[in-house]
């Protein structure tokens, strides 16, 4: 499956908004529902995450359609990442563990802005360098 790379930033963009938002309030269940955007966009498809929902009816129409496509992989590996940052962070405020907390958040939202100020996907980098390190199987 091949996704616009535009909605990823857009997604990133709303991210980061909702991320700074956490650090500034220290507001747990909003973390936990930013982890549950990241978890639908891993499990599910990037299509069907509500920041993508969001993206394909309100943006992509006034876009027109874009110049390239990329794979669906890379980005859904790094919304995982992120789920698992959020979750580290909801975990941390949730027991008083503040800069557990602050220290997940702050991570997911430095990889967030680099995707939405430079389209630089530190999760998708990762996939693509996991996938190169991991040795390719034989087919049987």
């Amino acid at each position: 499956m091949q996704v616009d790379p535009r909605g990823q930033r857009f997604s990133a963009i709303l991210t980061s908004l909702v991320l700074v938002v956490v650090l500034v309030t220290s507001g747990w269940p909003l973390l936990a529902a930013q982890g549950v955007v990241f978890v639908v966009g891993a499990a599910f498809g990037l299509r069907i995450a509500p920041y993508g929902l969001i993206y394909q009816a309100f943006v992509r129409p006034r876009l027109g359609p874009p110049a390239e496509l990329e794979p669906a992989a890379p980005p859904r590996f790094a919304q995982g990442v992120g789920a698992v940052f959020a979750l580290a962070g909801v975990v941390g405020y949730a027991f008083g563990i503040t800069v557990l907390g602050m220290t997940a958040t702050a991570f997911a939202l430095v990889a967030a802005f680099l995707n939405a100020a430079f389209g630089l996907c530190l999760g998708c980098e990762a996939y693509l360098l996991i996938r190169r390190l991991t040795p390719e199987r034989a087919p049987s």
